[in-house]
């Protein structure tokens, strides 16, 4: 076992906590990581405030990165030494990983938020108590991870100059946008694509739509200086969300939308956006909702128009695959994520955490060594 420094979350308006723990040594087809640096997603927050229902205490933290210390029986793809980034878990095993759609997981929920291995065994032993690990596979809020080799992907060495650290949130929110763009919905060339919502999530779907060659592209959100960064990302258009926004998007695209994107989970705006529709346009949606939320579609305008409404997780992505291709993107200049974050000491996670929720940082991004 390996003595760590660990993030523990307790829950509500209780603070992060820096506290001693031991981590275990990487079972057969386990890597351990030490890590460099991890990305705030909504979902660590969600994960923190109980919308998303994890045992408690726990170490969150789901977009790391950092370098691979050792590696148990049975691991092929990494060795002691290589830079990794960490992503979600999945069985390896189901329809949908067969169908390289890990996202997509028959166990999604047993391997990313149970607290443990899928056997119930958790990785962090502490004094004061349990502690709960594996969350999205790896708990990367702590100076080490344990990840399986299915979840951790090798930096590839064309990215050797980039800083680790900055690389982490490919693992989870900035593959979700690009993916969703270029992966779920496929978008063309020359095809409306309208993003609403310029968090991390929205603006890596502006900078995948750049690359796939929509236009217009068209970002929405109630911020300013989101609004100017999506300009500066690819946005052909940004529109600040209020009561005219229906107005400035039919002028915009008066045959309709090809694509849209929600990334805010607000009904209002998605049943907006499916009407806006042009005949065959489609409607992807991340955001994250009330569970008791609903939409109100009409089925002959979905049914005559032939439009679709798409749930994605992680962007559809193989992250093995996805994740090196995004890395490539940024490495030639179309996707320079590193805009997007503002990174902060381990130890100020509860001020990283604000800088998020505030809306002030898009993508806050923990030094951890």
């Amino acid at each position: 076992m390996t003595t760590i420094r660990a993030a523990v979350c307790h829950g509500g308006d209780k603070p992060f906590t820096i506290e001693l723990a031991e981590i275990d040594a990487p079972r057969a087809g386990e890597v351990l990581v030490r890590i460099v640096g991890a990305g705030i997603c909504h979902t660590d927050m969600a994960a923190r405030d109980q919308q998303v229902p994890v045992p408690l205490p726990m170490v969150l933290g789901h977009e790391g990165s950092g370098i691979v210390e050792a590696v148990g029986p049975d691991v092929t793809e990494v060795a002691p030494g290589d830079a990794v980034i960490l992503t979600f878990a999945s069985c390896g095993a189901c329809a949908n990983c067969s169908d390289h759609a890990p996202a997509y997981c028959y166990q999604f929920g047993l391997y990313n938020f149970s607290g443990g291995r899928p056997d119930g065994s958790k990785a962090f032993t502490m004094a004061g108590g349990p502690l709960h690990s594996h969350f999205f596979g790896q708990s990367s809020f702590a100076t080490h991870a344990l990840a399986s080799e299915r979840n951790v992907v090798k930096v590839p060495a064309s990215a050797a100059h980039v800083p680790l650290d900055l690389l982490g949130p490919l693992g989870c929110g900035l593959q979700t946008g690009a993916g969703a763009v270029l992966n779920s919905m496929a978008v063309k060339p020359g095809r409306a694509l309208l993003v609403i919502g310029a968090g991390a999530v929205g603006l890596s779907a502006v900078m995948a739509g750049k690359i796939a060659g929509a236009n217009p592209i068209i970002a929405v959100d109630l911020h300013d200086n989101r609004l100017a960064l999506a300009r500066e990302l690819g946005a052909t258009h940004a529109v600040k969300g209020g009561p005219d926004l229906e107005a400035a998007l039919r002028e915009i695209c008066p045959d309709g939308l090809h694509y849209a994107f929600d990334t805010t989970g607000i009904a209002s705006l998605i049943e907006l956006a499916f009407y806006l529709l042009a005949p065959r346009g489609v409607v992807g949606l991340v955001g994250a909702a009330d569970p008791a939320a609903m939409l109100h579609l009409n089925e002959m305008a979905l049914m005559g128009g032939g439009k679709r409404v798409m749930g994605i997780l992680e962007g559809d992505s193989d992250p093995k695959v996805f994740i090196p291709q995004l890395i490539e993107h940024h490495v030639a200049g179309r996707f320079p994520f590193d805009k997007l974050v503002e990174t902060f000491a381990f130890e100020a996670i509860n001020a990283a955490f604000a800088a998020g929720e505030s809306g002030r940082v898009i993508k806050p991004i923990l030094k951890v060594a």
